[in-house]
Parts: structure tokens; sequence; C-alpha cells
């Protein structure tokens, strides 16, 4: 008999259940002054809506589950807004998948959402934002090039079932909304790995001074990559540290082949910290900002989001999808067909904060996405275990990076 999926379709506000404190509350220190939610939706008229697949457990049986998989959705204008905005991107490492950036590079603007998922799911995810705007009376032919992204979520989920259908994905577009932002095991990042910990979705935002523009940088990750033994907090190497948290296998003979390396959940003293296995995964990052920044400076804040991935020992693997989209909200008419139309720079010699603030939020945003995750059992009883967050703060303590 097959399991009734755990749907869970939310906006912007924080699943309830979701009640863990965020690392700058447990005293983690992080440069920037943080907007007020500390979330991509502190950039005014940004938008997110997240729909996530929770459903069945135990042996892998591709089409049937287990599912561990989602949808999230990004609006520059929210929902009800469809004029494009200035854009541009960027790769670290490309093994990984984004449709929509050659026009996105071509015409200097983002036209539509940007959505997140798995993998496998890209192409019926595009198809569904197609079909969404058709339905909803946006008639620019260029909602026929989206933005869609993904990382890989096959350990925990049945990635080759493809549970994903366009009606996940509408739910996803309908549901988004400013305000708090769900994070942890939601949406597109609700199977994903972070740094060998659970990882899934983050977002953190930076309010510059009045002195430096007043404006707002925030960033969303859904983030998979990376390995434990680089992992740094605050600049602790604190995943070569961390103890009782490895993941393991509880089912024989997995169908991931690369699972067939994981240690055993019953093996007595099992531990993969010190295994040496080549840095896994992707992260995919959206940046609003409502500067206002032309195509080629934003393609520079998209560039900084490496460091800040790397503050934390991100290396852009070679299995590494790291692809990053950049946009900002100012100069909303720029795009206006029936006439020349003025827009606004910022100098350039003025955008070092800007700059700043893109690493700073990078890095708490991915934070932020590993202290939300929970512990998750998947296929063929995958479990990967949250980050500890009382280790870290005591390792940080240690290393008088907290009083």
């Amino acid at each position: 008999m097959r399991l009734v999926p755990l749907l869970l379709v939310v906006g912007a506000t924080a699943l309830a259940a979701q009640a863990k404190p965020r690392p700058r509350a447990l005293g983690i220190p992080f440069n920037g002054t943080p907007g007020p939610l500390n979330a991509i939706t502190d950039v005014t008229g940004v938008e997110v809506g997240q729909v996530t697949l929770i459903e069945g457990q135990g042996r892998l049986r591709v089409g049937r589950g287990p599912v561990r998989t989602g949808v999230t959705a990004i609006f520059p204008r929210g929902r009800r807004d469809g004029r494009p905005a200035m854009g541009a991107w960027w790769t670290l490492n490309g093994n990984g998948e984004m449709t929509g950036t050659t026009w996105l590079q071509e015409s200097g603007f983002l036209w539509g959402p940007v959505l997140i998922t798995n993998t496998l799911s890209v192409g019926v995810v595009r198809d569904a934002v197609i079909d969404w705007a058709v339905r909803r009376g946006y008639d620019d032919f260029l909602w026929a090039l989206p933005v869609v992204a993904e990382t890989y979520d096959g350990g925990l989920n049945d990635i080759k079932g493809m549970h994903i259908t366009r009606e996940h994905a509408f739910q996803a577009l309908d549901a988004a909304k400013g305000g708090p932002v769900a994070e942890g095991n939601v949406g597109g990042g609700t199977g994903m790995v972070c740094n060998g910990f659970k990882g899934g979705i983050g977002t953190s935002s930076r309010k510059l001074s009045v002195e430096a523009g007043g404006f707002t940088v925030g960033v969303l990750v859904q983030c998979n990559y990376g390995g434990r033994r680089r992992f740094s907090v605050a600049g602790v190497p604190v995943g070569a540290q961390i103890t009782g948290a490895d993941n393991c296998v509880a089912l024989p003979d997995p169908a991931e082949p690369w699972l067939r390396d994981e240690p055993r959940c019953d093996a007595p003293g099992r531990s993969d910290r010190e295994s040496g296995r080549t840095e896994l995964g992707s992260i995919i990052v959206v940046l609003a900002t409502d500067a206002p920044l032309l195509p080629h400076q934003l393609q520079r804040l998209a560039k900084r989001v490496a460091l800040g991935i790397g503050r934390l020992g991100g290396i852009g693997g070679d299995s590494s999808g790291d692809i990053f989209v950049a946009f900002s909200t100012a100069n909303a008419g720029a795009a206006a067909p029936d006439s020349a139309v003025t827009v606004q720079m910022w100098p350039n010699d003025r955008i070092n904060p800007l700059l700043e603030a893109t690493v700073d939020a990078t890095e708490e945003a991915i934070i932020n996405a590993m202290a939300a995750a929970e512990t998750m059992d998947g296929a063929d009883g995958y479990r990967v275990y949250a980050l500890p967050m009382d280790q870290v703060v005591t390792l940080l303590r240690r290393a008088g990076r907290i009083p």
C-alpha cells in the first residue's frame, strides 16, 4: 500500500516545528549587521515559497520512495509583479545546472522567479514555471526561459523516481510571500547534505550603513556541498573535531554505489570523519539587493559568494555544482520596451561594502541552513546527522571565539 506523502506547502513563514535557535542567537560571531529578519526577504519585494515532500522509509524502490525532496521559489518583485530585474550569474564549478542563464547573461535581466529543486526534476519544474505564467496571464514570451537550478539529493531521496510534479512547482510559486523564511529540511533543500552534515535551505541578510548607501543584501542558499574534514565555523575547524554524529547506512547493499562506502549504523566504533572522501555535492545561491547595480556589477557580487563558501572550507570540488545568481530590485522600469529609459548605477568606487555584505551573508546563510536542519533517515536507511550546535559552541568557546 502506497503511503500518503507528507506535503508541506509554506510561504516565507517559518514552519512552527522549527524551534531551534539560529546560530547568531547562540553567540556564533558573524561579521556585519543583518536586516530585521536576517533573510533574503529583507530586500523589499522579494517573496519565497516552498513545497516539501517527505514519504516512506526503508529500502529504496525506484518510483516508490522513500521521498525526501521539494521545490523552493524566489520572486524578485513578488508574485504579482512580472517586471524583470537586472541580474547576472556566475559559476565557481560547473558540475550542475541552472537553466535560463544564456538569456540572463545576454539581456542582463532576470525574467520571473528563480526555482531550486533536485537534479532530475529541473525539466518538470522549468516547464511548470512556463505553464504557471501562461495560466496567470503573463504574456511576455521571455517567461519561456525561466531560471531553474538544482542540487543532487540521491542519497536520502528516491531521486530516480522523479516525484516532483508540475503541481508541486505550482504550489511553491503560489505559496510565495514575504516574511521569515523556513530553513533546513524544507523545499528544494529537503534531502540535501552540507559539509558532511544535514543541509538544506538557509538565508541571511546584511543592512549597510547610511554612509555606505543604506542598501540591503539578502542571500538564500540550497546547501549540498563540501566535506566534513575542512568544515570551519568562525575560523575554527569544527568538522574534524565533532564526535558522535557520523553518517551511516542502516540497511545492507544500498542502491547508490557511493553509499556502499558509508559505515553501517550498527558497526562498532564506526566513524567516517577520517575517510578522506573527496568533496561531494553542490550549492545554489540566490542573491538579492536593492542597490542600483547594473548586470556587470551584479556579477561582481555573484563572484564574491564563492568567498563566503570558502570561509567554511568549500573548495568548489570537481564534482560540485556551485552556481550563483544575483539580481537588483532597483531600476524597476529599466526593461520598458516603448521608449528610452534612465537608470541609476551605484559607483564602482563605492561597491566594496556590497561585496563584503555578500561574503558575510553567504557564510551565515550556510550555517543557518545547517543549524536549522534535523537529522534525517532516508533511502536504504541512510542517516545524515544534523550539525550538533552544542558541540560547535563548545569548540568555538574553547578557541576563544565565543566568550
